[in-house]
């Protein structure tokens, strides 16, 4: 009883519905709240705020956990909260879980979020490994239920960060992968409905499927599931959103970087195992000329054709790296300021993990000058996911 009087009060200051009276408390919290509700100055959260919120993921209201998730997300953006997550980790993400599987769809994006900045703080060990195992289920199910772009690319984004961090073998991160390719290009049966995407979403699911593949061994990739990859990437060349495009450049980059390009494309119908490896390499060589001949075109684009002006110097920039990769053989070397530190990529792996935590993270954190983004992007580019484990066992005052 005590527990659902709790859970009400904490409600209460999390709802600015409810009436003067309902909401009214002491200037110290109304200030403490505004802290993590986005302020333009952000003030250090403390735990009972923290706990506060994560009491007010029990309320049915929609738009109180809503608000609940938002102040959870602010904290986790303004401190590591170390401390927390050793004590409230199961809780918290269970009630995310909840709310994905019963939420509105601004709802499931922010659980979604914090569900990926929960694992990024775990780290490593069980717990990590506990949020992937509990969170594909109730992912993939919301990428079934509702097509709205925002809850889609949230949820992609979120399995892509949990796989990436709590997978442990190539046949996990290949089932995220296969979740993921199947938004853009289903395996149409009699009771599947073909679902146009967005391009906002063809987007996020290039980007997490290609960021998941810098992780893949080509040889251990399985040759069933990819069969139409550099078919299906090359198609989205075609498109008039630039951000598709680029998406889809990147990843047919990576691709022909990692080799065993057998993997990408359909196998032969020949029963000749000579003849068969003739048609293959006629195959791959006809994929690649074609591409090359794209890339060329798109590098030298002129303006107009596309959604957005802003991106066409990014699109060509990106297609000259690329033409030049095909040709001659050198991947870019690009160098990007985070916090006081350079951070340099010299492969197109590095650049599409570089790549993807801006897309999906940086939004997040650019408005936080002290944010962890730049703790977690040059641990993961510079030493990996292993090291960064190691690192995050010491002390928090390390």
């Amino acid at each position: 009883m005590g527990k659902r009087s709790s859970q009400k009060k904490n409600a209460a200051m999390l709802d600015s519905d409810d009436d003067d009276s309902s909401i009214s408390s002491s200037s110290s919290i109304r200030s403490d709240r505004m802290s993590i509700w986005g302020a333009e100055e952000v003030q250090p959260v403390k735990d009972n705020l923290l706990d506060q919120a994560l009491d007010a993921l029990y309320e049915k209201r929609g738009s109180t956990r809503e608000k609940a998730l938002a102040a959870i997300i602010e904290a986790f953006n303004s401190n590591m909260q170390h401390e927390f997550v050793e004590k409230k980790f199961a809780t918290l993400m269970h009630q995310c879980l909840n709310c994905i599987k019963r939420g509105s769809s601004k709802e499931i994006s922010l659980a979604c979020r914090v569900i990926g900045l929960l694992a990024l703080t775990v780290g490593c060990g069980d717990d990590v490994r506990e949020i992937l195992e509990e969170s594909v289920t109730p992912l993939s199910q919301a990428l079934k239920s509702g097509f709205d772009s925002l809850k889609i690319a949230s949820v992609i984004e979120c399995l892509a960060v949990v796989t990436f961090v709590g997978g442990n073998d190539p046949q996990e991160t290949e089932r995220s992968m296969e979740i993921m390719w199947h938004v853009v290009h289903p395996k149409l049966g009699s009771n599947v409905v073909a679902v146009k995407p967005s391009p906002a979403v063809i987007t996020a699911v290039v980007s997490a499927w290609a960021f998941l593949l810098t992780t893949m061994d080509g040889l251990t990739l399985s040759s069933k599931h990819w069969q139409e990859a550099i078919s299906y990437l090359s198609s989205l060349l075609d498109k008039d959103d630039r951000s598709v495009r680029i998406a889809a450049g990147e990843a047919l980059a990576l691709i022909f970087e990692i080799g065993s390009l057998e993997k990408f494309t359909s196998e032969s119908k020949s029963s000749n195992d000579n003849a068969a490896q003739g048609e293959n390499s006629n195959r791959i060589h006809g994929l690649k000329g074609k591409f090359l001949n794209q890339v060329r075109n798109l590098s030298a684009e002129a303006a107009g054709k596309g959604s957005a002006k802003k991106d066409l110097n990014s699109q060509r920039n990106l297609f000259k790296d690329i033409q030049e990769f095909l040709e001659d053989g050198y991947c870019p070397e690009t160098s990007m300021k985070i916090g006081g530190d350079s951070l340099e990529t010299s492969t197109w792996s590095k650049l599409t993990q570089l790549n993807f935590l801006k897309l999906s993270w940086w939004r997040v954190y650019q408005a936080h000058a002290g944010s962890f983004f730049p703790f977690i992007a040059l641990f993961l580019i510079y030493f990996g996911w292993d090291y960064m484990c190691t690192f995050m066992l010491l002390p928090a005052s390390f």
